[in-house]
């Protein structure tokens, strides 16, 4: 049987020297591949309660909308500032070349609600954060943080050591 590692093509240095570049698109690209990581996604949600899963724009719809309505859930995108129609909260983090800003409907999440975020890739762990403030902020609770691929060089699970997180491969580098 095939493993998510035999779908992933790795472009060496790219976008810079000495970066082993990780590319999902060969893995969504293949129906085996994406079946194969949404089912091994899946397994991570085994025995977690929970109301709501949102995903970080672009990559984490990909994953977490199939997941929401794989178990009969609401599906909450987190999207970069301006791209959401009907009143939003935002948050600002730093990225490694300047910042970013991320937003959630301030309807969309509920006080008590319990809530998993996912995206494709945990690196440094920055989006991942100011998502989850986001969720604590309108009250709700990040009760877990799923993801495709973990860098573990990044150290971004040692940045989010208060939440309960899980990836289904890791690779060590950036």
């Amino acid at each position: 049987m095939k493993k998510i590692e035999d779908y992933m093509t790795s472009i060496p240095d790219y976008p810079k020297p000495g970066i082993i570049f990780r590319d999902i698109t060969s893995v969504l690209e293949n129906k085996d591949g994406l079946k194969l990581a949404i089912d091994e996604m899946n397994k991570l949600l085994d025995g977690v309660d929970f109301d709501l899963i949102a995903g970080a724009e672009s990559r984490g719809f990909i994953f977490g909308a199939p997941l929401a309505y794989m178990h009969d859930k609401g599906f909450v995108p987190v999207r970069k500032k301006g791209k959401l129609p009907r009143e939003t909260v935002e948050m600002s983090y730093d990225l490694e070349y300047g910042s970013a800003t991320i937003e959630i409907h301030k309807d969309a999440i509920k006080p008590g609600d319990k809530v998993v975020l996912v995206d494709d890739l945990i690196a440094t762990g920055g989006t991942i954060e100011a998502a989850a403030k986001l969720v604590e902020q309108l009250g709700g609770e990040v009760v877990k943080m799923i993801f495709l691929i973990e860098l573990t060089d990044l150290k971004g699970r040692e940045r989010l050591s208060k939440y309960d997180i899980a990836s289904v491969i890791c690779y060590e580098g950036e």
